[in-house]
């Protein structure tokens, strides 16, 4: 073998045994980049784990419940509805209460106030009462046709101011139009002039206003 045979095959071992070690150099650096990007990824996802979260408790469950209900508009509105009819039932209530006290309260006075008027009536008519007893006793001891008749006269006048002074007035009838706001026919007779046709010819029983209010009407006979 030559000598330049021989360096030719020196160079061609050199040159396998650096594509050599290139070669395991290679190798290593993969593996080492794979056990690299192992360990990146475990830690990865041991990182991105998510802690279980601990249970919901009942007092948690209910507040979450209330805030949704509360956040829902038909449910407030309902709200609002419930509230508004409790107060209008309330002041249903309120004014129906007071409307009754009122109505008791009018019935009482107005009971009140006709005892009140009978007492004051019945008082005023006391004084003819007593000269009625006075006359009655007079007659008996001494009977007088004329001073019985005249004392009757005074007590009459009496009784008749007495009311008068009450509000009692005499109904007008006789000569009058027949009218049946105030009177009350009871029989009716032929007209014996034109002018009577129409209007009252006799009276049989007075009739009576108490304060402009007809109070009895006039029962009357009328001329047709």
């Amino acid at each position: 073998m030559t000598k330049k045979e021989k360096e030719i095959r020196r160079e061609q071992v050199s040159q396998t045994d650096k594509d050599t070690d290139e070669k395991s150099q290679n190798t290593n650096n993969s593996a080492d980049n794979t056990a690299e990007t192992t360990k990146t990824e475990s830690e990865t996802e041991k990182g991105d784990t998510i802690p279980d979260e601990p249970a919901d408790t009942q007092s948690d469950k209910e507040a979450r419940d209330e805030e949704q209900q509360e956040s829902d508009p038909r449910d407030i509105m309902i709200k609002q509805l419930e509230e508004k009819n409790r107060e209008l039932n309330d002041k249903y209530l309120r004014l129906f209460s007071d409307f009754d006290n009122f109505r008791k309260r009018n019935i009482k006075e107005r009971l009140e106030l006709t005892k009140t008027a009978s007492a004051e009536i019945t008082e005023a008519v006391l004084p003819v009462l007593d000269d009625l007893e006075r006359a009655y006793k007079s007659a008996t001891e001494n009977p007088d046709i004329e001073a019985l008749t005249e004392g009757l006269n005074l007590i009459q006048t009496k009784l008749k101011t007495t009311l008068k002074h009450k509000g009692l007035e005499e109904i007008p009838t006789i000569g009058e139009e027949f009218d049946t706001d105030f009177h009350e026919a009871i029989t009716n007779i032929p007209a014996s002039d034109e002018k009577q046709k129409g209007k009252v010819v006799d009276e049989v029983q007075k009739g009576y206003m108490l304060n402009g209010k007809v109070l009895r009407f006039a029962k009357v006979v009328v001329a047709n």
